[in-house]
């Protein structure tokens, strides 16, 4: 009951470092960042109960909302019958990768570098260095390098301006006031 106290009165502490400087709050909770990392909105609901168990390397960046889940609740109706079943795994995610928005990333999994993870997927499996993957489980759709070529024959050419600057671009090349 103490320890419930203790955790509802940091909430808003905690929650509020999460939100403001997420990848400190990641740090601060034992998140090995190895590098430089970005993550967007808060990180306070991000990573599991073993927040040790994810390493994020460099130039990984995390969208709002998504999820690294370390350990295997689904068994937790069985410990009756088996006092010592646990299943939990590391979360690795390899340089130069992009995790969508509301992703989740389960045990074990390890997501190899230059890769990207849709928006809501939920990956199962290793994902395969320089691949794209999404979906429910999440399947390999193409490899990054199509991925960036596709891109550069649509790209808007605006990646370089900062916040007001893009969003004047947005504006004229949408034609929206």
């Amino acid at each position: 009951m103490f320890d419930r106290m203790k955790r509802l009165l940091a909430f808003p502490f905690y929650a509020t470092i999460a939100r403001l400087w997420p990848v400190r709050y990641a740090r601060m909770i034992g998140v090995n960042l190895e590098g430089r990392v970005t993550i967007y909105g808060s990180s306070y609901e991000m990573f599991s109960t073993e927040p040790f168990l994810v390493t994020l390397h460099d130039n990984v960046y995390v969208s709002v909302g998504a999820k690294f889940i370390c350990h295997d609740g689904g068994v937790l109706p069985f410990r009756a019958e088996h006092p010592t079943l646990d299943l939990a795994a590391p979360i690795t995610v390899h340089k130069n990768c992009f995790i969508g928005m509301g992703a989740v990333i389960l045990k074990g999994v390890t997501v190899g570098a230059n890769s990207i993870v849709g928006a809501y997927s939920v990956v199962t499996k290793d994902v395969p260095e320089g691949h794209i993957v999404a979906g429910n489980p999440a399947r390999i759709i193409k490899t990054t390098i199509s991925y960036i070529n596709d891109s550069l024959e649509q790209s808007l050419d605006i990646g370089h301006l900062k916040e007001a600057d893009k969003d004047r671009e947005y504006r004229r090349i949408f034609r929206k006031k």
